[in-house]
Formats: structure tokens, C-alpha cells, sequence
């Protein structure tokens, strides 16, 4: 039978040693395994650090897992990769063409417009400029940001703000897999609800979504499956 999941991870576990409290290992997730296929979003239930965004880092990189296996399909050539054992430049060209990632902050370089800021994964696949600042210019009029804001820098921005141009920049690029870390933590029901619109539209074109969600409203309101992480007891040196 073909193997049709987006992501599979498989016994997966992240600690981090604590050399400055004497070397003492800080297990965070342990023994994660899940599938994920197209169109489903999996939501991460659990209380605050229990490491669920520690989990989202360890599936887009930011974080390499200390044992387990993070398996993502690879667009285009169908190929599963794992996040895992793979080299920079297979993860770098995964983020490029597969992953996209949302997170709580939006880190961007300093001066560079709001639009530019949103359109850059577009221009990364290969999309005409035109195109790219089209639909960036569409993803911030949905989610309500003044026209007057798109040409200034993020940096200068409210946190609300800035977190609907983060999000603008996760959906803009339709990858096969999306990673949201809280996306909607500092932004108001209106555009609370253009951005579970925006979730559901991605899951109906078929993309594997995995998120974090402490709004009960928008959980509730794209869960497909969940998956409980609870909180580990720190291990001894």
C-alpha cells in the first residue's frame, strides 16, 4: 500500500543540557510518533511548556531533534526526507519548496517593506514580482492592514500588526506543509477569523497543517485530529 502521509514522526525526543546548572538534561518531548496527511490539521494540545513549540521548531529545523525521525514528502519530487539526518542545504530547500512556518515573533531584516517582506517565498519559487506583491497586497487587505502600513518596515508595527503580516508570509507561498505556532495569540475576532478561513482554505487544497492554538474558538474551529503533549519531569546529570 503507497505511504500517503505529508509528515510522519516516529519516536521522536528533544532535551537540552543545562551546562550552567551543572550539566543537568532537561527532557522536553519524549516519544512523539504521529502521521499527518493531506488536508488534515493536527492540533498540539497541551499546557504552557509542555514543549509543543518545541516540537513545531524540531519539525521545521530550528531545533535538531536528540533522537527520532521527522519524515516530510518533498514537493515536487515526492521524496520523504528526514528533517532529522538531513544537510543543510535538504533543509533549506525543503523550508523553500515544502515547509512553511509561522511563529509567535516575526523576525525580518530592519528597513525592508511589509510587502517585500510577505512576497519573499513567492520570489523564492520562482513567481514574477508582479505576482508575488499581488497576492501580498491581497493576503494584508483580508487581513485587514491599511495600505497605508505595506510599504513601511514591520519593525515598526504594533504586535498585532506584525503578526498579520507573519501570517500574510506563511500562507502566501500554498506549501504542502504549514507549521503555526499560535498565530492568532495577539490578533483581534476579526482577523482571528479571517486566519481560520485562511487555515481551512489551506487543508482544502490539501496541505498538512500542525499548529498550536490557545484560543479555544480557533482550535475547535480547524481541528481535524489532536495530539496531547504534556509536560516531562527534568532527568539528572
Amino acid at each position: 500500500m503507497q505511504d500517503i502521509h505529508q509528515l510522519k514522526v516516529e519516536h521522536l525526543s528533544k532535551h537540552f543540557i543545562l551546562h550552567n546548572q551543572g550539566g543537568v538534561r532537561m527532557a522536553v518531548i519524549d516519544d512523539i510518533s504521529f502521521d499527518l496527511g493531506r488536508g488534515e490539521c493536527l492540533v498540539l494540545d497541551g499546557p504552557s511548556g509542555a514543549g509543543k513549540s518545541t516540537l513545531l521548531r524540531c519539525l521545521y529545523a530550528n531545533y535538531l531533534a536528540s533522537s527520532g525521525a521527522i519524515r516530510v514528502r518533498a514537493a515536487g519530487s515526492g521524496e520523504c526526507i528526514d528533517m532529522v539526518g538531513a544537510t543543510p542545504q535538504a533543509i533549506i530547500e525543503l523550508r523553500r519548496t515544502t515547509l512553511s512556518y509561522v511563529s509567535q515573533f516575526l523576525r525580518v531584516i530592519p528597513r525592508v517593506g511589509a510587502l517585500d517582506v510577505i512576497a519573499e517565498p513567492l520570489l523564492a519559487l520562482g513567481e514574477s514580482r508582479a505576482a508575488a506583491m499581488a497576492r501580498a497586497a491581497a493576503l494584508l487587505t483580508r487581513l485587514n492592514l491599511p495600505e497605508r502600513l505595506w510599504q513601511l518596515p514591520p519593525a515598526t508595527f504594533s504586535g498585532g500588526e506584525q503578526q498579520r503580516v507573519n501570517i500574510a508570509r506563511g500562507f502566501i507561498a500554498e506549501k504542502p506543509v504549514l507549521l503555526l505556532d499560535e498565530p492568532t495569540a495577539s490578533l483581534d475576532a476579526a482577523n482571528r477569523q479571517v486566519v481560520i478561513a485562511l487555515i481551512r482554505e489551506a487543508c482544502a487544497r490539501g496541505a498538512a497543517v500542525v499548529g498550536i492554538f490557545h484560543d479555544g474558538e480557533v482550535s475547535e474551529a480547524v481541528a481535524t485530529r489532536r495530539l496531547p503533549v504534556l509536560p516531562l519531569t527534568p532527568l539528572a546529570a
